[in-house]
């Protein structure tokens, strides 16, 4: 029932990183040197580690050096690429990517966090909830440049409130979500989008859960929080 083998994966990899160019230069945010290796190694070896087997990559700026590097360095995964022409913001970058999912549920990641999530209790707990879609929930103490999210005793997703100053709620969204592959047909028309802004409020009590982790998040966003990233990954 939670073969991940089975389970296409979706990360997000198109992001400009405009924060972080003080550090990395015209270096993709994914590719950001974390202690000898791009970040996204790291991710993708976690996710390999766990039993995926099929990554899409949804690339945008430098996609070419992204798309390079990862058809020499595939970690024993099959990487695919789906490529945004124009910015097509995370939900339109997830809508593309479309055809690349055969899987009937499948994995959104955004590329420039990471969470040491178990995802086959992440699935597990998608399915057992009938759920139409679920989002990883942590605690963070910087509120402000993550998803606000409040959820029921049944862990319902009650709100959603995405990179607001006026948080309400102690969980935030790690960016990573299960998907039931329909969710495609119910996305706005538009080519680009918002999945946050534009997409999870109307999903709002239509089998949409919130699971619950203690587990660590780090987001390499910002100078301070890819240093941050820098020293835990180094320790672990």
């Amino acid at each position: 029932m939670c073969n991940l083998s089975k389970i296409d994966v979706i990360v997000l990899a198109g992001g400009l990183g405009k924060r972080l160019r003080s550090e990395t230069g015209s270096t993709p945010k994914v590719l950001a040197n974390v202690n000898g290796v791009p970040f996204l190694d790291i991710l993708l070896k976690n996710l390999s580690d766990q039993g995926f087997k099929k990554i899409v990559l949804c690339t945008g700026y430098q996609s070419e050096e992204i798309e390079s590097y990862y058809q020499e360095n595939t970690l024993g995964l099959t990487i695919e690429f789906s490529k945004e022409k124009v910015p097509l913001g995370t939900g339109g970058a997830i809508k593309k990517a479309r055809s690349f999912v055969r899987s009937d549920k499948f994995l959104v990641l955004n590329g420039d966090c990471f969470c040491t999530v178990s995802f086959k209790d992440f699935l597990k707990f998608h399915i057992e909830k009938n759920a139409f879609a679920s989002m990883v929930l942590t605690e963070t103490e910087d509120k402000k440049d993550f998803g606000s999210v409040m959820i029921d005793s049944n862990n319902a997703i009650k709100s959603f409130q995405e990179k607001s100053e006026k948080s309400f709620s102690p969980f935030v969204s790690a960016g990573i979500y299960f998907f039931n592959k329909e969710v495609f047909d119910v996305m706005p028309s538009q080519e680009a989008f918002s999945i946050e802004h534009d997409f999870f409020p109307d999903l709002v009590n239509k089998q949409f859960f919130g699971f619950v982790t203690d587990q660590g998040f780090l987001d390499i966003g910002t100078p301070d929080r890819y240093k941050e990233a820098q020293e835990k990954l180094n320790k672990n």
